[in-house]
Formats: C-alpha cells, structure tokens, sequence
C-alpha cells in the first residue's frame, strides 16, 4: 500500500476523538486505509453495503453497546442513517465509564448526508478528514505526469495499460451517474447528469452560469443547481469561490468549476493518453486544475482557497488565505518559460500578498522578478505542507 500522507493526523484524531469521520469518493482508499488503521488495535468492521453487516445492527444499541472496548468501523455509514443518534449515546456513555477516544470510525463516500447528519448529532465529538485520491505529495515527482494523465484514483492510476486505466474510469463514472448519485440525490435525470458532468468538464476552470447550463441542458435552473451541488458534495467538483473584499473595485461574483480529479477529466472529455492529451485544447485547463487541486490538499483545512478577478482583468488563479490574514497568491503557467501577465500583478497590487508565485511544470525555482517566484508543482506542495503543520 502507498503511503498516504493523512495517515498520521488521522491516528492523532482518533487518539483525541470519540469519532472520526474519513469523507471522499468512492475507490479513493478508504477502506484500504481504515483497515491499516485498524490492525493497530482490537476492531469490528462492518461494510454497511452489505446485508448481512446491516442485519447485525437491527438494533444497533444493544449490537454497539457490547462493543464499547473495542474500534468500530462503520463503512458508508450514510446507507443507516438513524445509526447518527444512537452513536451519540454511546459515546456519552463510554465517556463516563472513562473511554473517550478511539470508539468508532466512520467512512462516507459524499459530505451531503453524512455531515448533516453527524453535525446534528455528534457535535464537539467528532473530527473530520477528505481522503482524496492520490496526489502529488504521495507520489516522486517522476511520476506526476502519470498522475496527471490518469488521475489519482488508485484502481486508475496503477491500471497495466493506459487502455485499461480509461475503462475503469468510464466505468466509474457510469456507476456515479447511474447508482450514486441518485442513491444521495433522490430523483435524479442519469443522463441528463452525465451531459451537465461532461459540460462542466468542456468548461473546465470556466465561470459558472447555470442559467445557460440549464438552458443547453433543457432543464430548469433550480434542478441544475441541485445536481451542480451534488457533484460537489460528493468530491467529484471543486466549486472555487471568488474573493470578496471592499476594495472599490467590481469583482467577478461568480465561481469557477473544476472536475477535481484530472483522470475523470480526461475520461469525460474522451482522451485516452497523454498524446491526446497534448494535442487538445483542454490541455491548458487540464493542467491548472490538476495543480489547483494538488495544492489546495496541500494548505490543508486551514487554509481559505479562492480565485480573484475584476472586471477590468486583474486576475489571480489562486488566492490562499489563512487565518492570521495572510495570503499567497498563485498563478498557473504551463510552460517551461513562464511569463507573468499584467492582470496578475495589478490583482497583487490590490491584495498585497505575502507570496507571489507561479507554478510551472519545470524542476528548479527561480526569479520572476517584481518578487514574483516561479516554483515546481512538487516545491510548493512541500511548502505548503509545512505551513500546514507549522
């Protein structure tokens, strides 16, 4: 098994918590990583997709309070809902008996459910971690074009062939569009969600107006929205929201989307390597997403991560902001000679960011000059992580 990085927080939580939910999609090694997890110690696992583990708890007190000694996973815990009040007493419980951490790990494929449902319920005793597919801190930096290429999803990205890696991700995809999402969403237009996903990636980075989507799509607003924050609340869309501040000046209100991992992507745009992948448009897009993405996991959950733009063409890609109030400002080039643009210094001299940098796809750092750096995806991802834990 790869080592993941979120591996140690998550021990440190379950040392300090009663609970510990471990959220992302689906096949992104949760399962994997619970079970590495827990061979550290006496645990029950119960996958709540299976019949025979859901019948063990048709009463879940009397199943879970004979177990109070020991870990429990529960695996895609959204599939029982009514377990989020139960657990609570349990943990009040164990609490005044003396045991109050390492009682159960919850594992969920979407945020929607799960965090309303937990939030209401085990307030002040639970933490939470994203587990998303692999990337680029987990991986040597030869190997990020690969990552890229095939996205992080491990059953992708380890894949024999690259013929085999994109079946799998067609695969997943269909599996999302016509079982998962609609488990979480209720009524949902599969194929309709399949076009609105496929959209989005065309778009990719592109600012979001659901009027128009719904439109192309000939469906209401109201329903592209719903299915646009489904995409979101299940891990498979980034929403980057813009910066807001009085500045006096007129700023775009709109987000941005991004398909969050680079190998659905690619699935969805139909490009099967990395050939393809440099000969289409989406290239550009492709890139600053899959950076975007690396680095944001990077900040950690600290860390605010925006895009900034006005009407008159000032524009940051990425604006991180942490709570002392400090910021770093991020712009994406895919080129071994980046040249940085007007718009990004006169967005700079409106934000007065701590940092100026620019991400290229070279290996070394360098001077851009006007104290703007040039970094390496791997350079600043490692930066970033030691602020994080700083």
């Amino acid at each position: 098994m790869f080592q993941r990085k979120i591996i140690t927080s998550l021990r440190e939580d379950l040392a300090s918590y009663p609970a510990v939910a471990l959220l992302g999609p689906r096949q992104a090694g949760k399962t994997t990583l619970a079970h590495a997890l827990a061979q550290q110690s006496d645990n029950v696992y119960l996958d709540l997709e299976s019949e025979l583990d859901r019948a063990k708890l048709a009463s879940p007190e009397l199943y879970l309070a004979e177990r109070l000694d020991r870990l429990v996973v529960l695996d895609e815990v959204h599939r029982v809902p009514g377990l989020f009040p139960v657990l609570r007493g349990l943990i009040d419980r164990a609490r005044r008996s003396g045991r109050r951490s390492s009682l159960y790990l919850l594992l969920g494929s979407a945020s929607l459910d799960l965090l309303q449902q937990a939030g209401e319920s085990l307030a002040g005793r639970i933490a939470y971690r994203e587990l998303t597919p692999f990337n680029a801190q987990e991986l040597p930096e030869a190997e990020h074009t690969r990552l890229w290429v095939r996205g992080g999803f491990p059953e992708s990205y380890l894949a024999r062939t690259p013929t085999i890696s994109l079946r799998w991700r067609q695969d997943f995809i269909r599996t999302y569009v016509e079982r998962d999402i609609p488990l979480f969403g209720g009524r949902v237009g599969s194929e309709a969600l399949r076009r609105l996903w496929g959209m989005l990636a065309h778009q990719q980075g592109g600012l979001v107006n659901a009027s128009v989507l719904a439109r192309s799509l000939g469906l209401d607003t109201r329903t592209v929205n719903r299915y646009l924050d489904l995409l979101v609340e299940m891990f498979l869309v980034r929403r980057l929201e813009p910066w807001h501040t009085n500045l006096g000046k007129r700023l775009t209100k709109s987000p941005k989307l991004y398909v969050r991992d680079s190998g659905l992507l690619h699935a969805l745009l139909g490009l099967p390597d990395e050939e393809a992948l440099l000969g289409h448009p989406a290239v550009g897009a492709s890139w600053e997403g899959f950076v975007l993405e690396n680095l944001i996991t990077a900040a950690g959950a600290n860390a605010s991560a925006h895009f900034y733009r006005t009407s008159s063409g000032a524009e940051i890609d990425l604006l991180l902001t942490w709570p002392s109030g400090e910021c770093w400002a991020i712009e994406v080039k895919r080129s071994l000679s980046p040249k940085v643009e007007r718009g990004f210094h006169s967005a700079c001299e409106d934000l007065r960011p701590a940092r100026k940098l620019v991400v290229y796809p070279g290996d070394e750092p360098f001077p851009l000059g006007h104290g703007v750096q040039a970094m390496p995806l791997a350079a600043l991802c490692h930066e970033l992580a030691l602020k994080a834990t700083a």
